[in-house]
Protein backbone atom coordinates (compact mmCIF):
# COMPACT_ATOMS: atom_id res chain seq x y z
CA UNK A 1 0.00 0.00 0.00
CA UNK A 2 1.58 3.45 -1.03
CA UNK A 3 1.06 6.68 1.00
CA UNK A 4 -1.33 7.98 -1.11
CA UNK A 5 -3.82 4.73 -0.93
CA UNK A 6 -3.02 4.56 3.41
CA UNK A 7 -3.46 8.58 4.00
CA UNK A 8 -6.76 7.57 1.53
CA UNK A 9 -7.86 4.68 4.01
CA UNK A 10 -7.21 6.82 7.04
CA UNK A 11 -9.55 9.77 6.11
CA UNK A 12 -12.23 7.13 4.96
CA UNK A 13 -12.13 5.54 8.32
CA UNK A 14 -12.27 8.83 9.95
CA UNK A 15 -15.40 9.94 7.95
CA UNK A 16 -16.98 6.66 9.04
CA UNK A 17 -16.07 7.33 12.00
CA UNK A 18 -17.79 10.94 12.44
CA UNK A 19 -20.65 9.52 10.14
CA UNK A 20 -21.44 6.67 12.86
CA UNK A 21 -21.35 9.48 15.76
CA UNK A 22 -23.82 11.37 13.78
CA UNK A 23 -25.81 8.65 13.23
CA UNK A 24 -25.79 7.64 16.46
CA UNK A 25 -26.15 11.01 17.96
CA UNK A 26 -29.55 11.27 16.00
CA UNK A 27 -30.80 8.00 17.31
CA UNK A 28 -29.95 9.65 20.90
CA UNK A 29 -31.79 8.60 23.37
CA UNK A 30 -33.00 5.28 22.27
CA UNK A 31 -33.67 4.36 25.72
CA UNK A 32 -33.67 5.44 29.60
CA UNK A 33 -30.16 7.26 30.87
CA UNK A 34 -29.35 7.35 34.31
CA UNK A 35 -27.97 10.15 36.79
CA UNK A 36 -25.78 8.89 38.97
CA UNK A 37 -26.09 10.98 42.04
CA UNK A 38 -23.28 10.52 44.55
CA UNK A 39 -25.71 12.39 47.57
CA UNK A 40 -28.09 10.36 49.97
CA UNK A 41 -31.60 10.12 49.19
CA UNK A 42 -33.78 13.05 50.80
CA UNK A 43 -31.03 15.60 50.69
CA UNK A 44 -31.03 18.99 49.03
CA UNK A 45 -28.64 18.05 46.07
CA UNK A 46 -30.76 14.51 45.30
CA UNK A 47 -33.94 17.08 45.41
CA UNK A 48 -32.50 18.80 42.67
CA UNK A 49 -30.93 16.26 40.81
CA UNK A 50 -34.53 14.49 40.92
CA UNK A 51 -36.17 17.47 39.91
CA UNK A 52 -33.85 18.52 36.58
CA UNK A 53 -33.96 14.58 35.54
CA UNK A 54 -37.99 14.98 35.29
CA UNK A 55 -37.56 18.21 33.53
CA UNK A 56 -35.06 16.06 30.62
CA UNK A 57 -37.11 13.20 30.76
CA UNK A 58 -39.54 15.82 28.85
CA UNK A 59 -37.23 17.40 26.48
CA UNK A 60 -35.55 14.17 25.33
CA UNK A 61 -38.47 11.99 25.07
CA UNK A 62 -37.05 9.04 27.35
CA UNK A 63 -37.21 8.65 31.15
CA UNK A 64 -34.39 9.94 33.19
CA UNK A 65 -33.74 8.14 36.14
CA UNK A 66 -31.86 9.16 39.47
CA UNK A 67 -29.13 6.43 41.45
CA UNK A 68 -27.87 7.17 44.25
CA UNK A 69 -24.25 5.84 45.06
CA UNK A 70 -23.06 8.47 48.22
CA UNK A 71 -20.19 8.12 50.47
CA UNK A 72 -16.85 8.83 51.10
CA UNK A 73 -17.20 12.84 50.43
CA UNK A 74 -19.05 11.74 46.69
CA UNK A 75 -16.31 9.97 46.06
CA UNK A 76 -17.98 6.50 45.47
CA UNK A 77 -20.82 7.81 42.98
CA UNK A 78 -18.03 10.05 41.20
CA UNK A 79 -15.71 7.14 40.46
CA UNK A 80 -18.85 4.89 39.56
CA UNK A 81 -19.53 8.00 36.76
CA UNK A 82 -15.80 7.89 35.71
CA UNK A 83 -16.15 4.30 35.04
CA UNK A 84 -18.92 4.28 33.14
CA UNK A 85 -19.67 3.36 29.20
CA UNK A 86 -19.08 6.68 27.82
CA UNK A 87 -22.65 6.31 25.25
CA UNK A 88 -24.35 9.15 26.78
CA UNK A 89 -26.67 6.55 28.74
CA UNK A 90 -25.36 7.00 32.29
CA UNK A 91 -24.07 10.49 33.35
CA UNK A 92 -23.41 11.87 36.99
CA UNK A 93 -24.11 15.33 38.61
CA UNK A 94 -21.26 16.30 39.82
CA UNK A 95 -20.82 19.30 42.67
CA UNK A 96 -19.07 21.73 44.64
CA UNK A 97 -17.56 19.15 46.74
CA UNK A 98 -16.61 16.51 44.22
CA UNK A 99 -14.90 18.42 41.84
CA UNK A 100 -13.84 21.36 43.14
CA UNK A 101 -13.00 20.59 47.14
CA UNK A 102 -11.92 16.87 47.29
CA UNK A 103 -9.67 16.85 44.63
CA UNK A 104 -7.65 19.67 46.27
CA UNK A 105 -8.73 18.55 50.19
CA UNK A 106 -7.38 14.80 49.61
CA UNK A 107 -3.76 13.49 48.41
CA UNK A 108 -5.83 10.09 46.76
CA UNK A 109 -8.70 10.48 44.94
CA UNK A 110 -10.37 7.53 42.54
CA UNK A 111 -11.11 9.92 39.53
CA UNK A 112 -9.77 13.16 37.82
CA UNK A 113 -11.64 16.08 37.00
CA UNK A 114 -10.27 15.29 33.06
CA UNK A 115 -12.05 12.13 33.19
CA UNK A 116 -15.48 13.81 33.01
CA UNK A 117 -17.42 15.77 30.36
CA UNK A 118 -18.63 18.97 31.48
CA UNK A 119 -22.41 19.31 29.86
CA UNK A 120 -24.20 22.27 32.30
CA UNK A 121 -24.21 23.64 35.09
CA UNK A 122 -27.40 22.91 36.97
CA UNK A 123 -27.90 25.30 39.35
CA UNK A 124 -26.15 27.78 41.90
CA UNK A 125 -26.71 28.80 45.10
CA UNK A 126 -25.78 31.49 46.94
CA UNK A 127 -23.66 31.30 50.22
CA UNK A 128 -24.87 33.19 53.39
CA UNK A 129 -22.94 34.29 56.14
CA UNK A 130 -26.01 33.11 58.61
CA UNK A 131 -26.10 34.44 62.40
CA UNK A 132 -28.45 33.87 65.41
CA UNK A 133 -30.62 36.26 65.57
CA UNK A 134 -28.93 37.76 69.15
CA UNK A 135 -25.88 38.34 67.41
CA UNK A 136 -25.50 42.56 67.85
CA UNK A 137 -24.39 43.12 64.27
CA UNK A 138 -26.66 43.55 61.60
CA UNK A 139 -24.04 42.96 58.38
CA UNK A 140 -20.70 40.77 57.46
CA UNK A 141 -19.20 44.67 57.91
CA UNK A 142 -19.99 45.22 60.93
CA UNK A 143 -19.04 41.39 62.47
CA UNK A 144 -15.30 42.28 60.25
CA UNK A 145 -14.95 45.33 62.65
CA UNK A 146 -15.98 43.54 65.55
CA UNK A 147 -13.35 40.34 64.54
CA UNK A 148 -10.61 43.08 64.27
CA UNK A 149 -11.10 44.42 67.48
CA UNK A 150 -11.81 40.96 68.90
CA UNK A 151 -9.89 38.24 66.96
CA UNK A 152 -11.36 34.92 67.82
CA UNK A 153 -14.58 36.40 69.46
CA UNK A 154 -17.20 34.69 67.12
CA UNK A 155 -17.60 31.30 67.08
CA UNK A 156 -18.42 29.82 63.46
CA UNK A 157 -19.70 26.77 63.38
CA UNK A 158 -19.22 23.75 60.49
CA UNK A 159 -20.19 20.27 59.13
CA UNK A 160 -16.85 19.66 60.25
CA UNK A 161 -13.28 20.28 58.99
CA UNK A 162 -12.88 20.18 55.39
CA UNK A 163 -16.58 20.81 54.50
CA UNK A 164 -18.18 23.40 53.01
CA UNK A 165 -18.91 25.29 55.89
CA UNK A 166 -15.32 25.40 57.29
CA UNK A 167 -13.88 26.14 54.22
CA UNK A 168 -16.36 29.01 53.46
CA UNK A 169 -15.67 30.45 56.58
CA UNK A 170 -11.86 29.73 56.21
CA UNK A 171 -12.30 31.63 52.89
CA UNK A 172 -13.89 34.82 54.49
CA UNK A 173 -11.33 35.17 57.31
CA UNK A 174 -8.45 34.77 54.87
CA UNK A 175 -9.79 37.66 52.44
CA UNK A 176 -10.83 39.95 55.33
CA UNK A 177 -8.05 39.34 57.74
CA UNK A 178 -9.86 37.61 60.95
CA UNK A 179 -9.78 35.03 62.74
CA UNK A 180 -12.67 32.88 63.70
CA UNK A 181 -13.05 30.08 66.61
CA UNK A 182 -14.92 27.47 64.21
CA UNK A 183 -16.58 24.72 66.00
CA UNK A 184 -16.80 21.56 64.17
CA UNK A 185 -20.05 19.09 64.23
CA UNK A 186 -18.83 16.22 62.29
CA UNK A 187 -21.57 13.97 63.42
CA UNK A 188 -25.02 15.91 63.84
CA UNK A 189 -26.06 19.51 62.37
CA UNK A 190 -24.98 22.23 63.65
CA UNK A 191 -28.63 24.72 63.55
CA UNK A 192 -29.95 23.14 66.74
CA UNK A 193 -26.72 24.85 68.23
CA UNK A 194 -26.99 28.23 65.87
CA UNK A 195 -30.81 28.38 66.96
CA UNK A 196 -29.97 28.06 70.54
CA UNK A 197 -27.04 30.41 70.24
CA UNK A 198 -24.60 28.43 71.68
CA UNK A 199 -22.63 28.88 68.11
CA UNK A 200 -22.82 32.27 66.59
CA UNK A 201 -22.70 32.00 62.88
CA UNK A 202 -22.13 29.94 60.10
CA UNK A 203 -21.25 29.91 56.52
CA UNK A 204 -23.71 27.80 54.12
CA UNK A 205 -25.63 27.60 51.23
CA UNK A 206 -29.33 29.66 52.15
CA UNK A 207 -31.73 26.91 51.33
CA UNK A 208 -30.96 25.03 54.54
CA UNK A 209 -31.53 28.71 57.08
CA UNK A 210 -34.23 29.87 54.96
CA UNK A 211 -36.80 28.67 57.39
CA UNK A 212 -35.70 29.67 60.20
CA UNK A 213 -34.08 33.25 58.90
CA UNK A 214 -38.22 34.14 57.60
CA UNK A 215 -39.29 32.68 61.01
CA UNK A 216 -36.72 35.36 62.89
CA UNK A 217 -34.79 32.93 64.48
CA UNK A 218 -31.74 33.41 62.40
CA UNK A 219 -30.86 36.60 60.38
CA UNK A 220 -28.26 37.13 57.38
CA UNK A 221 -25.67 39.14 57.31
CA UNK A 222 -24.27 38.56 53.82
CA UNK A 223 -25.19 36.68 50.65
CA UNK A 224 -22.72 36.23 47.87
CA UNK A 225 -23.28 37.61 44.51
CA UNK A 226 -21.99 40.50 42.58
CA UNK A 227 -25.63 42.42 43.44
CA UNK A 228 -28.25 42.28 45.79
CA UNK A 229 -30.32 39.04 45.30
CA UNK A 230 -33.81 40.07 44.31
CA UNK A 231 -35.48 37.87 46.43
CA UNK A 232 -33.98 39.22 49.40
CA UNK A 233 -33.01 42.76 48.30
CA UNK A 234 -32.45 44.50 51.54
CA UNK A 235 -29.50 41.98 52.35
CA UNK A 236 -26.22 42.99 51.44
CA UNK A 237 -23.40 41.39 49.43
CA UNK A 238 -20.19 40.25 50.80
CA UNK A 239 -18.74 42.93 47.98
CA UNK A 240 -20.56 45.66 50.05
CA UNK A 241 -18.21 44.26 52.95
CA UNK A 242 -15.38 44.90 51.27
CA UNK A 243 -14.88 41.55 50.00
CA UNK A 244 -15.44 41.86 46.10
CA UNK A 245 -13.08 38.62 45.50
CA UNK A 246 -15.27 36.36 47.88
CA UNK A 247 -17.39 34.12 45.95
CA UNK A 248 -17.64 30.49 47.33
CA UNK A 249 -20.75 29.24 45.08
CA UNK A 250 -22.80 25.63 46.08
CA UNK A 251 -23.25 23.82 42.42
CA UNK A 252 -24.63 20.66 40.86
CA UNK A 253 -24.12 20.40 37.17
CA UNK A 254 -24.50 17.26 34.99
CA UNK A 255 -21.49 15.75 33.27
CA UNK A 256 -20.50 12.69 31.03
CA UNK A 257 -17.90 10.18 31.15
CA UNK A 258 -14.75 11.75 28.93
CA UNK A 259 -14.71 9.56 25.88
CA UNK A 260 -18.75 10.70 25.15
CA UNK A 261 -19.08 11.51 21.50
CA UNK A 262 -19.16 15.20 21.27
CA UNK A 263 -22.58 15.07 19.09
CA UNK A 264 -24.15 13.34 22.29
CA UNK A 265 -22.62 15.91 24.61
CA UNK A 266 -23.75 18.82 22.90
CA UNK A 267 -28.06 17.47 22.29
CA UNK A 268 -27.54 16.64 26.10
CA UNK A 269 -26.59 20.00 26.24
CA UNK A 270 -29.29 21.64 24.13
CA UNK A 271 -31.94 19.47 26.66
CA UNK A 272 -30.40 21.54 29.55
CA UNK A 273 -31.08 24.94 28.37
CA UNK A 274 -34.32 23.96 27.25
CA UNK A 275 -35.27 21.98 30.67
CA UNK A 276 -33.59 24.92 32.98
CA UNK A 277 -35.92 27.18 31.33
CA UNK A 278 -39.25 25.61 30.97
CA UNK A 279 -40.60 25.21 34.42
CA UNK A 280 -41.70 28.43 35.76
CA UNK A 281 -42.27 27.03 39.26
CA UNK A 282 -39.18 25.10 39.57
CA UNK A 283 -36.57 28.14 38.41
CA UNK A 284 -39.03 30.50 41.28
CA UNK A 285 -38.09 27.73 43.80
CA UNK A 286 -34.33 27.89 43.37
CA UNK A 287 -35.05 31.89 43.57
CA UNK A 288 -36.79 31.59 46.65
CA UNK A 289 -34.08 30.10 48.53
CA UNK A 290 -31.29 32.28 46.88
CA UNK A 291 -30.17 30.19 44.43
CA UNK A 292 -30.37 30.15 40.45
CA UNK A 293 -31.61 27.39 38.05
CA UNK A 294 -29.47 28.08 34.68
CA UNK A 295 -27.92 25.98 31.84
CA UNK A 296 -24.27 26.56 30.56
CA UNK A 297 -22.96 25.58 27.35
CA UNK A 298 -20.43 23.16 27.61
CA UNK A 299 -17.15 25.41 27.07
CA UNK A 300 -18.89 28.23 29.60
CA UNK A 301 -19.38 25.24 32.17
CA UNK A 302 -15.46 23.99 31.73
CA UNK A 303 -14.39 27.54 32.00
CA UNK A 304 -16.44 27.80 35.21
CA UNK A 305 -15.49 24.41 37.18
CA UNK A 306 -11.75 25.63 36.21
CA UNK A 307 -11.77 28.69 38.03
CA UNK A 308 -13.94 27.47 40.88
CA UNK A 309 -11.57 24.68 41.34
CA UNK A 310 -8.44 26.95 41.43
CA UNK A 311 -10.59 29.36 43.89
CA UNK A 312 -11.47 26.49 46.40
CA UNK A 313 -7.78 24.84 46.09
CA UNK A 314 -6.14 28.50 47.02
CA UNK A 315 -8.65 28.41 50.12
CA UNK A 316 -7.74 24.75 51.29
CA UNK A 317 -3.87 25.33 50.21
CA UNK A 318 -3.75 28.69 52.51
CA UNK A 319 -5.85 27.63 55.69
CA UNK A 320 -3.05 24.66 55.07
CA UNK A 321 -5.68 21.68 55.21
CA UNK A 322 -5.44 18.43 53.58
CA UNK A 323 -7.38 15.16 54.67
CA UNK A 324 -6.54 11.70 53.96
Amino acid sequence: MNRITRRIGLVSLALAGLTAFSVQAQDYPSKPIKIIAPFPVGTGPDANTREIALELSKVLGQTVVVENRPGAASMIGMEVGSKAVADGYTLVMGSTTSLSVVPNLYSKVPYKVGDFTPISVVGLLNTALTANANVPEKTAKELIERLKKQPGSVTAATSGVGSYSHLAGEWFAANAGVKFNFVPYNTTSPYADLLAGQVNVIFDALPAAIGNVKAGKLKILALTGKTRHPNFPDIPTFAEAGLSDYSPTAWIGLFAPAATPAPIVAKLADAMQKAAAQNPELIDKWRAYGGELKAQTPAEFAAFLKTDNQLWGQTIRGAGIKLD
